[in-house]
């Protein structure tokens, strides 16, 4: 379900906007139209608290959105006319308020705007579709008011209409912010096309069954119990729960006994069995997933195996070097002197298999500014139930006990490199491996 737009779309920023005429655009609804969530929550007890501990509810106070928006997009907007528009298009889909009221630049934080509500309750619940073929960079249209969009026939509330529109149902309704083109015209977010194009979206499965889990539950408190009622969680990369056990992992050493100072293989296949997109998805410029793999023998000694070359172009791209650099438009962003770059793949072991997709900017260097993303590096990222081999030759050294050893992987990924969380001065949990799936297996030295 959507709207066929009758002016062209055009570039604002790492955002585009569908100036049709019945698209919701900049300064084209104040505030006062939208409830505050707060008197959701008056009702919607229950599901309201999971939607406060999601980032939903902190699109616009989350630290590395804050940061991200204040010190890189903000200024970057005010230098360069090419990617101006991200001063308004950041806020179409982390602070739809604002950017609906025509509050921009909003105020930070601290200030307690209505900016803060982020992806409000209001938001998604007056959406009715989106403009064009395609939804993409917050091409929503809007009908805030009395009525609120729902999905459930039948349904009553004292405080507010209920218009069943089936739109809310749809992946489409989340790819109108999980796509985005930026002012390059690269896809620089592409979760919704990556699961349109994938098995989950040719069997039908939607962003709101993993995202939103249907319970049996009452939708507000003291109500009734309504079967499969939408869950608001939210919950993605930011909660550990979605994120563990997410990629399976299977080992398979070439022989079952070897000598000290042979030299022998091991296979990993590996799978994205859990997300209907790829991982990383979304933001992926900025996250890092890897495979870490390690041998322990039986007298407890480790030693870190490096990933066999595949030889595709870009390759180097996708295996840790502690000496690789880039991020190097952060100083051309903040006007910074004498500034190399930072740790490209930050605390990621040497010689391990990066599963990203580098953004380059025009310099052809890598960005974590996705507005700034003029080309983009192999994209060698995990796609949904879809195996990924990987190869470590091993000679093993003179001094390695007999017995058995055991070959240790694992799978990890951060929400933002190590060297840009610190430079940035996140917060710890930003940069912390979280493990995606592991595996073991042995063999035996003679």
């Amino acid at each position: 379900m959507h709207k066929i737009p009758i002016i062209a779309v055009f570039l604002i920023f790492g955002c585009t906007t569908a100036l049709a005429d019945d698209a919701a655009t900049e300064g084209s609804i104040p505030y006062d139209r939208f409830e505050e969530s707060s008197v959701c929550a008056d009702c919607h007890v229950g599901l309201t608290v999971q939607y406060e501990h999601s980032l939903m509810a902190q699109s616009f106070i989350h630290e590395w959105d804050e940061k991200e928006y204040f010190e890189l997009a903000l200024p970057h907007a005010e230098k360069f006319a090419k990617v101006a528009g991200v001063k308004a298009g950041c806020n179409g889909c982390h602070a739809p308020l604002a950017y609906l009221a025509g509050d921009i630049p909003p105020e930070h934080p601290e200030a307690g705007t209505r900016a803060n509500e982020g992806v409000s309750c209001d938001i998604c619940h007056s959406i009715t579709g989106f403009s064009g073929e395609t939804p993409f960079n917050f091409n929503y249209v809007m009908a805030p008011g009395e009525t609120k969009q729902g999905t459930r026939p039948g349904r009553e509330s004292d405080h507010h209409g209920i218009a069943v529109n089936d739109f809310l149902k749809t992946a489409e309704f989340c790819g109108i912010c999980h796509n985005e083109q930026d002012p390059f015209g690269m896809w620089v977010k592409s979760t919704h096309l990556e699961w349109k194009e994938g098995p989950y979206g040719q069997a039908g499965i939607t962003c709101q069954q993993c995202h939103m889990p249907a319970a049996d539950g009452a939708l507000v408190e003291d109500g009734d119990v309504v079967p499969g009622a939408r869950q608001h969680t939210f919950a993605g990369v930011h909660f550990p729960q979605m994120v563990a056990g997410a990629v399976q992992v299977l080992l398979y050493p070439r022989e079952d006994d070897v000598s000290p100072g042979q030299t022998m293989t091991i296979d990993a296949v590996l799978m994205n069995t859990k997300a209907g997109h790829m991982i990383p998805s979304g933001s992926a410029e900025e996250r890092v997933a890897w495979l870490d793999v390690k041998a322990v023998d039986s007298a407890g000694k480790q030693w870190h195996l490096a990933v066999d070359r595949k030889g595709f172009e870009g390759e180097d791209l996708t295996i840790a070097d502690p000496n690789a650099l880039a991020y190097q438009d952060i100083a051309d962003i903040q006007g910074l002197d004498d500034f190399a770059g930072l740790s490209r793949d930050g605390d990621v072991p040497a010689g391990d298999r990066i599963f990203r997709k580098p953004y380059l900017d025009p310099q052809g260097r890598m960005t974590v500014a996705q507005w700034n993303t003029a080309a983009f590096g192999p994209d060698y990222r995990l796609p949904p139930l879809k195996g990924i081999k990987e190869s470590f030759t091993w000679h093993l050294p003179a001094d390695v006990a007999p017995g058995p050893v055991e070959i240790q992987a694992a799978v990890y990924m951060t929400m933002v490199v190590s060297s840009v969380a610190d430079f940035m001065k996140l917060p710890a949990t930003e940069s912390e491996p979280m493990p995606m799936g592991q595996a073991t297996v042995a063999f035996m030295v003679k």
